[in-house]
């Protein structure tokens, strides 16, 4: 569903085949993530496990302690009850972990995902999370990320080949953390459908080469807003670092939330369809 919201709720924060979770440690595609990243990564039972994760999220989030990304008795919760509570260790430190609920229509929503950045150990949790629902007969893993935090979404629609299904105004309300405080909360909800074998499908090829820009990063960063809705296939972009913007012109990463919730949502909301997302960091939205 924030840091490297890999994703759900946060990293943000989002794959492969149906193999066994033996005593909880992932196996298959899940292992040769992990491996690569030099994690190991196991479900969670014991209250000093998720004492660690709770610290993890706090050194990530730096949140409010009303605000926390997740309570000790929910993750105690989900994890008594059959849901999703995982940790990447590198020996006995742990360096990622992502927590996750049972939902309807065969689904597991992974409500927040943190972990160290760029080792991709964010992309192992994933991969051990689709193991997991693949080992249990779910289809679906769904996460909701902010679309204005370009590499998470970058990360969720290229690398996972999840999609964007709905746009969400202000989903969780005031936000008392370091990464979000002073903004909406809007966020886009992924749904990534899992495969039967090998790997979840990547986007679909669509040419954007004749597509038009209704939204573009323009001078000093502050958006600047481009044709209207011309054709059928348009290009939304975001800002380079939303997060870096927020802190130095809080004034433009307003003017951000406020395109984006415009351009992006009002297509969204409209019937559009968001099919991918190019190197230059836009969504490219299909209008039906």
């Amino acid at each position: 569903m924030r840091w490297d919201d890999v994703c759900g709720g946060t990293v943000g924060l989002i794959e492969v085949r149906v193999v066994a979770c033996v005593n909880g440690v992932m196996s298959g595609y899940g292992e040769a993530s992990a491996k690569a990243a030099g994690v190991v990564i196991r479900e969670l039972q014991e209250i000093a496990e998720f004492q660690q994760v709770y610290r993890l999220f706090d050194e990530i989030w730096h949140p409010d302690p009303r605000n926390v990304p997740v309570t000790m008795e929910l993750m105690i919760g989900f994890a008594h009850t059959g849901s999703y509570v995982a940790g990447a260790f590198e020996g006995d430190v742990l360096v990622g972990a992502s927590v996750g609920f049972l939902a309807a229509r065969r689904t597991l929503h992974s409500h927040v995902t943190g972990a160290v950045i760029g080792r991709g150990i964010g992309y192992a949790l994933k991969s051990h999370q689709r193991d997991w629902c693949l080992d249990r007969g779910l289809e679906r893993i769904t996460w909701t990320f902010d679309p204005l935090v370009r590499r998470n979404a970058r990360f969720n629609l290229v690398k996972l080949g999840a999609m964007p299904e709905e746009y969400l105004e202000d989903f969780y309300g005031a936000m008392a953390d370091a990464i979000n405080e002073g903004d909406a909360s809007d966020r886009l909800l992924a749904v990534w459908r899992l495969a039967g074998e090998g790997e979840a499908g990547r986007p679909g090829g669509v040419d954007a080469a004749g597509a038009r820009v209704v939204l573009a990063e323009g001078a000093g960063g502050w958006p600047d807003m481009g044709a209207k809705r011309a054709g059928d296939v348009v290009l939304v972009g975001t800002p380079a670092d939303v997060e870096r913007l927020r802190r130095v012109d809080p004034a433009a990463g307003r003017a951000w939330r406020r395109a984006v919730r415009e351009q992006l949502g009002g297509l969204m909301k409209a019937g559009g369809q968001v099919v991918g997302f190019t190197d230059r960091g836009e969504y490219v939205v299909v209008i039906n």
